[in-house]
C-alpha cells in the first residue's frame, strides 16, 4: 500500500447545529423585499434587513482593497460606536466607484432605516454587493424601506440570505447552540460569495448574530481570530473585492453572564464563532462561480507560519495547479514549482506532497504510487493536498477550487451585459 499521511482533525467544541441563520439567536429579526435594483422588472428579493431588538456589541472586518465601496466607508464610520442595531444590505449593485453620490446614497439607506426603527443613523450599517461602477438606483430602494421593516420577523433569515445573493447558486447559512455553564448561547450567520474570492478577504458579505453577552474587547479578539482562520483562508480566483464585509452583532439576549477575556467561556465563544465562520467560508468556495472542485491545501512542518501561509496561498492561487484540479490530473510537479516561487524558505530535497493521503512526491522526487490511484482522489469533488516542508513544526491551510471553462465564460462580460441591458430598457 502507498504511504499515507494522517489528516489533522478540526477543533471540536460542544455544540449542536440548529436552524435559523441570523435569527437563530434570541432577539434578532430579519426580512427582505424586492426593489428591482439590478433590473426594475425583476421579482427576486434584493433588499435585506437584520435588526436586534436590544442594544448590541458589534464588531466588523472590511476589505483590505484600497478601492472601497461607499457602503464600506460609511460602515467604517458608524461601527466606531459599536452599538449597532440594524444592517441594511442589497444585492444587484455594489455602490463602488460611485463618488460622492454613492456616499450620499449609502447614508440615505441608513437614514431611512433609522427613521423607521426609531434609532440613530450611526446605529445602522449598510452593505451592498453587485456590479462595480453603476449608479445606485436609490429612488427604487428608499420607498421600499418601510416594507422591509414591516417584513421583519424571527424566522426571516432565509429571505434575508436570498436577498444578498448575486452569482451564488446555493444559500449559505449555519448556526450552532453552545452549552455554557448552566445555560447556552447561540451563534448564527448568513453569507454570500461565489466569485472574486481571495484572502484579505473575499468578495463576500457575512452577517453573524449571537445572543451571548460579549465584552467589547473580547468580541474584537474573537472576531479577528475567527476571520483570520476562515474567510482569510479561502481563494477561488485571486481577486479581492471592494465591498468585503463581515459583521458580528451580540445582544446578550441569552441571559448568560458576560463573556470576558482569558476565561474558559471566552475560549468556547471564540471556537464556536470560528466554527460558524469556517463553515460559511467553505460554502463560499464550494459555490464558486461554476467551479467543480473543493480543494483543501494543507502545508505542514514549515519553519514559520508566514512561510506556511506563503506556500499554501501560492499553490491555491496557481492557475496551472487549478487547471490540473479541473482536469483531474494529479500533477504534483505544478504544485512543487509553485512552492518554489512562493517566497517561503524551503529545501527541495525535503518536500513531500500527498493527494488525499497518497504520497505523490517524497523528498522532491516522484514516488512509486500508481497514478491511477491518485487520479481517483482528484476526480472526487472534494479532496485534500498536503505539502510537508519538513523544516519545522508550523502549518497553514487554505481552501480553494479548480478553474473551469464555465468559470471563464461566466465572468467574460458581466459589466457590458449589464450596461447594454439598461440601455435597451431605457434605464441608462
Amino acid at each position: 500500500m502507498p504511504p499515507r499521511v494522517t489528516e489533522e482533525r478540526e477543533c471540536r467544541v460542544p455544540f449542536k447545529i440548529v436552524q435559523g441563520g441570523v435569527t437563530a439567536a434570541k432577539g434578532f429579526r430579519a426580512g427582505a423585499v424586492t426593489c428591482g435594483i439590478k433590473n426594475p422588472e425583476a421579482t427576486r428579493l434584493d433588499l435585506a434587513l437584520i435588526v436586534s431588538d436590544a442594544p448590541t456589541v458589534t464588531d466588523a472586518v472590511f476589505t483590505t482593497n484600497k478601492v472601497r465601496a461607499a457602503c464600506v466607508r460609511v460602515c467604517q464610520q458608524h461601527i466606531k460606536d459599536s452599538d449597532t442595531r440594524a444592517i441594511i444590505a442589497n444585492s444587484g449593485n455594489a455602490n463602488a466607484c460611485t463618488g460622492v453620490q454613492g456616499i450620499q446614497d449609502a447614508k440615505a439607506m441608513t437614514k431611512a432605516v433609522a427613521e423607521e426603527l426609531g434609532v440613530k443613523m450611526r446605529q445602522v450599517l449598510v452593505c451592498s454587493t453587485g456590479i462595480i461602477g453603476m449608479p445606485m438606483p436609490i429612488e427604487r430602494i428608499i420607498p421600499k424601506v418601510p416594507d422591509v421593516v414591516a417584513k421583519l420577523n424571527p424566522k426571516g433569515s432565509e429571505d434575508a440570505m436570498r436577498a444578498i445573493m448575486t452569482s451564488d447558486t446555493k444559500p449559505k447559512t449555519f448556526a450552532v447552540e453552545v452549552p455554557c455553564g448552566k445555560g447556552s448561547f447561540r451563534i448564527g450567520g448568513i453569507a454570500k460569495g461565489a466569485g472574486m474570492i481571495c484572502p484579505n478577504m473575499a468578495t463576500m458579505l457575512c452577517f453573524i448574530t449571537t445572543d451571548a453577552k460579549v465584552a467589547k474587547d473580547e468580541m474584537h479578539r474573537a472576531m479577528r481570530y475567527a476571520v483570520e482562520k476562515s474567510f482569510n483562508c479561502i481563494t477561488i480566483d485571486g481577486d479581492t473585492s471592494t465591498n468585503d464585509t463581515v459583521i458580528v452583532m451580540s445582544n446578550g439576549a441569552s441571559g448568560m453572564p458576560a463573556i470576558k477575556k482569558n476565561t474558559p467561556e471566552a475560549e468556547l465563544f471564540r471556537c464556536a464563532l470560528h466554527k460558524v465562520m469556517l463553515e460559511l467560508a467553505k460554502m463560499i468556495v464550494c459555490d464558486g462561480e461554476r467551479v467543480t472542485k473543493f480543494v483543501e491545501i494543507r502545508v505542514r512542518n514549515a519553519r514559520t507560519q508566514a512561510d506556511a501561509r506563503k506556500v499554501a496561498e501560492t499553490v491555491a492561487k496557481s492557475l496551472l495547479v487549478k487547471c490540473s484540479f479541473h482536469g483531474c490530473d494529479p500533477n504534483w510537479g505544478r504544485i512543487i514549482h509553485a512552492v518554489g516561487y512562493s517566497g517561503a524558505r524551503i529545501r527541495e530535497e525535503l518536500i513531500d506532497i500527498y493527494f488525499g493521503g497518497l504520497l505523490a512526491c517524497k523528498g522532491g522526487l516522484a514516488t512509486k504510487t500508481p497514478v491511477t490511484e491518485m487520479e481517483k482522489v482528484v476526480k472526487e469533488p472534494k479532496f485534500t493536498v498536503t505539502i510537508d516542508l519538513n523544516l519545522g513544526t508550523t502549518g497553514y491551510t487554505v481552501y480553494t477550487s479548480d478553474l473551469s471553462e464555465e468559470y471563464v465564460d461566466f465572468n467574460s462580460a458581466e459589466y457590458s451585459a449589464a450596461v447594454h441591458a439598461k440601455r435597451q430598457k431605457g434605464f441608462a
